[in-house]
């Protein structure tokens, strides 16, 4: 009998908009989730923060829910796996584990003006072969900088070893065991790890002013971290991996050349290149995808979309067209097409594959026929277009042609999106069976470090097709629509600055 019969992994899920806690047994599949909603805190116009307290407080419940929902304790847990919204930057006191500043979220445009510093005359791509990355706001070492240069105490006190940075995979293992550490994924998204080196680069911390003493220990995405303490007690931590990098796990995109999407709050696309470390020509940004052990690092090509979730519930909460996320498709579906309406969401700028810092968001081709339904279509719409322009420019980056394009996250539900992406990118979409691949990630590294599953095959074993959308629409129709899109991005240039 094996000695894993009975028993789960956890996976704690914390993203940008909630905090997620799974339970998954030997096959994969979920058996027990809790999800909580926290704080999207915006006190100027750019400005994106979190509140780390409550974040905490909320993965705390949500393990607690979860772990009754599956009618299981802490004992039943072979290892727990943490994944997370990367970039968003954390500040704690060493001593006591309390935040001493709101956590900066990924999407936060305040450090615009320090970034056009940073770069000079050397421009955007300074750091990029160091690191892979574009400066961009997008990234946590401008955010760390910000914080420390607004407030002298909190430098000093960093530079007196007395406050710890991270980003929220730091700040939730620090809590949950007491261990300072990030993994290489994370480590990797702040612009202060070398690319191929896997550890914090000096002249990176120069460059950007912040002391190295307030860093994170660097660890392996799979592999026993530490015994947890507080909520899960005694459980080893055994795996972290930033949210898009965990989703590839979820996948089973473990071979170079393996491709997936999800749309979250955002929408991420990566390509794993092995071991090869591919320098993006077409603004991409070159990513750390996982490490097992002491195994070689695996890397990734990745698109940054900012907007894709978040859209949805501007209609739901800013708008209040619908009532809830669900209604965007039923509201687009009372309209034949979009009616010549696009919106490009750069509410904080646009990502991948632009990074313009400068664009607002805009809603172009209105006129006195557009009604709710071409708007709600438009919203969707965005994301299936932002979705092409990244993987145009990950075919030019790495001469791949993808024959189908494995999808994920919460907005595979909507039927209507996905058909319009199979139609706009003329390949079929696949919808796996667990869709929520990056909580199923976090928890298949965390089981593959404790020996819970074997080795790369057996969680691919696990992965299973649910819905394909095969492409049925003309290519002289996706290519008009596709040239009104980027006439609509054009509209969004230069606002800011």
């Amino acid at each position: 009998m094996s000695l894993f019969v009975g028993r789960f992994v956890g996976a704690i899920d914390q993203g940008t908009t909630s905090t997620r806690f799974a339970v998954v047994d030997h096959s994969g599949a979920i058996v027990a989730m809790a999800q909580q909603e926290h704080r999207q805190i915006t006190p100027r116009p750019g400005w994106v923060e979190h509140d780390a307290e409550e974040i905490w407080d909320a993965t705390t419940a949500v393990i607690g829910r979860g772990l009754a929902s599956a009618g299981i304790t802490p004992a039943d847990l072979v290892a727990v796996g943490i994944t997370n919204q990367r970039e968003t930057t954390v500040v704690w006191d060493r001593a006591d584990g309390r935040a001493v500043a709101p956590a900066i979220v990924w999407q936060d445009t305040r450090t615009a003006d320090l970034c056009r510093r940073l770069a000079g005359e050397a421009g955007q791509d300074r750091f990029r072969a160091a690191t892979g990355l574009p400066l961009a706001t997008y990234f946590s070492a401008p955010k760390l900088r910000w914080i420390l240069d607004e407030s002298p105490d909190l430098r000093s006190r960093a530079v007196a070893g007395s406050l710890c940075f991270g980003t929220i995979d730091a700040w939730l293992a620090f809590r949950l065991t007491g261990r300072h550490v990030t993994d290489v994924t994370n480590a990797g998204r702040t612009m202060l790890m070398g690319l191929e080196s896997l550890s914090w680069d000096p002249d990176l911390l120069g460059a950007f002013d912040v002391p190295a003493v307030m860093l994170p220990d660097i660890v392996p995405s799979v592999g026993h971290v530490a015994r947890c303490i507080g909520p899960l007690e005694g459980v080893p931590l055994s795996g972290i991996l930033g949210d898009q990098q965990a989703a590839m796990f979820g996948q089973a995109c473990l071979a170079a050349g393996d491709a997936k999407n999800t749309y979250g709050t955002g929408c991420f696309m990566l390509v794993n290149t092995g071991t090869r470390i591919v320098q993006s020509s077409a603004g991409l940004v070159t990513t750390v995808a996982y490490q097992v052990g002491t195994g070689k690092a695996r890397y990734a090509l990745e698109g940054s979309v900012a907007v894709a979730g978040s859209g949805v519930q501007w209609l739901r909460d800013n708008l209040r067209i619908i009532e809830d996320a669900a209604g965007v498709e039923q509201l687009a579906e009372t309209v034949a097409d979009n009616g010549d309406v696009y919106f490009v969401p750069a509410f904080s700028g646009l990502f991948a594959p632009y990074w313009r810092a400068d664009a607002r968001g805009v809603i172009a081709g209105l006129t006195r026929y557009a009604e709710s339904g071409h708007l709600a279509r438009a919203v969707l719409e965005a994301v299936a277009y932002q979705t092409r322009d990244v993987l145009e420019a990950m075919e030019a980056d790495t001469g791949l042609s993808l024959e189908a394009l494995r999808v994920d996250g919460g907005m595979v539900v909507n039927r209507l999106l996905m058909q319009f992406q199979a139609d706009l990118l003329g390949i079929p979409v696949i919808v796996p069976r667990v869709t929520e691949t990056t909580v199923l990630g976090a928890a298949y590294a965390a089981g593959l470090g404790e020996g819970f599953w074997r080795d790369a095959e057996d969680l691919r074993s696990h992965w299973q097709e649910a819905a394909r959308f095969e492409p049925d629409m003309a290519p002289e129709q996706r290519d008009a629509l596709y040239t009104s899109w980027k006439k609509a991005v054009d509209k969004s240039y230069n606002w800011v600055g």
